[in-house]
């Protein structure tokens, strides 16, 4: 049995791991004010500003739902929303096969497109997967950016595949990478795509947003039964009558999420996108003159860089000392199988390339590269 660990004072590390990430210090202050209802008019202002600042940044005229909770609600609640029978789910890597996972649990019948690890899901597959189907998959899924294996699947392409068969709805995990790389939402297909804002979007760790096309509305409207909580119909029902969420929210990182939205809207989508690209290149450049990177070339993950430890460094010790020495944390690889063999770096959220080459020449400098 787990025994009680008393929490006690610790000292500020810099976080460079595939999430939560680094929050600016005016976002958390902003989670410090006083406490209102959550059926006042205040949070109609709160709550309509954070979902239409949203879909501004974002550029999607679909709509837009922000629920407390991880983004493992929507990966839940989307197959309960639009899975009668079968879901084709693509996996390669863990998060993908976890919701194959959650879509077993609930009792759907799951096909897997599978790839080994570090491989990334291709279009042609998924073609020929719905083309062999006869029409009987309710739902395709994909995780955009695959953080245990730093892959990035092409699901701008995978989409417009998805696209040519319309009683098929398209569902993409972006939990690690929307807000940090860029999606073209509308045009390619995309029903729903959710993500966690403690990842790409720097803030605390709490609320979930997804992104739901009209046709899964729809879809959802006409079904016997769907998820309560995170029911799109529910959710965005509720919003065009009172401009709320159905349920209590957590007020405080609400507050915090609409500091950090006006700032990203701020810097622009497409600059944030360029800042996330050359964070990704410095990373892959280090990488590849001191190891190698372990997802398949083309593929690489633009906020979280999964790095092949062919040095055979002591990757725990490594961590350990750069947080002990340099209070940052970077994170090993994912799973048993990839504890060792690889190590993983998260470039996302407020990073930059200068800080990014401080934890570099950290690992330097303690692994003696």
């Amino acid at each position: 049995m787990t025994e009680k660990r008393e929490y006690g004072e610790y000292p500020d590390k810099t976080l460079y791991i595939p999430g939560p990430t680094e929050v600016r210090e005016e976002v958390i202050a902003e989670m410090a004010q006083p406490m209102f209802g959550h059926r006042m008019d205040r949070m109609t202002d709160l709550y309509t500003t954070v979902v239409e600042d949203t879909k501004e940044f974002l550029g999607t005229d679909n709509d837009v739902i922000v629920l407390t909770g991880s983004g493992t609600e929507f990966m839940e609640s989307s197959m309960l929303n639009l899975v009668d029978e079968s879901v084709l789910v693509t996996t390669c890597g863990s998060f993908s096969e976890r919701q194959a996972n959650v879509a077993e649990r609930l009792g759907k019948d799951v096909d897997t497109l599978e790839y080994e690890w570090g491989r990334a899901v291709k279009p042609e597959d998924v073609r020929e997967a719905l083309e062999g189907s006869d029409g009987e998959y309710d739902a395709v899924t994909c995780v955009m950016n695959e953080s245990s294996t730093g892959v990035r699947n092409p699901i701008e392409e995978i989409g417009d595949v998805v696209a040519d068969y319309p009683e098929t709805y398209f569902v993409v995990d972006a939990v690690s990478a929307l807000g940090g790389d860029y999606v073209d939402i509308d045009s390619h297909g995309i029903d729903v795509i959710f993500t966690s804002v403690q990842k790409a979007f720097a803030m605390p760790p709490g609320l979930a947003v997804c992104v739901v096309s009209d046709e899964a509305y729809e879809r959802e409207v006409g079904k016997d039964s769907a998820s309560w909580y995170g029911g799109f119909q529910r959710s965005l029902d509720y919003y065009d009558r009172k401009g709320q969420t159905h349920s209590t929210p957590a007020i405080p990182v609400m507050l915090a999420y609409r500091k950090q939205m006006k700032h990203m809207l701020d810097e622009g989508h497409d600059a944030r996108d360029e800042r996330h690209r050359e964070m990704a290149d410095y990373t892959r450049e280090w990488a590849r003159e001191h190891f190698e990177m372990f997802p398949e070339e083309g593929y690489e993950s633009r906020t979280v860089s999964c790095i092949e430890n062919t040095r055979g460094i002591d990757v725990a010790a490594t961590i350990e000392a750069v947080s002990e020495e340099y209070d940052m944390v970077f994170a090993n690889g994912y799973g048993s199988d990839l504890g060792e063999e690889t190590f993983r770096i998260g470039h996302m959220g407020e990073h930059d390339v200068e800080s990014v080459r401080a934890l570099t020449d950290a690992i330097e400098d303690v692994a003696d590269l």
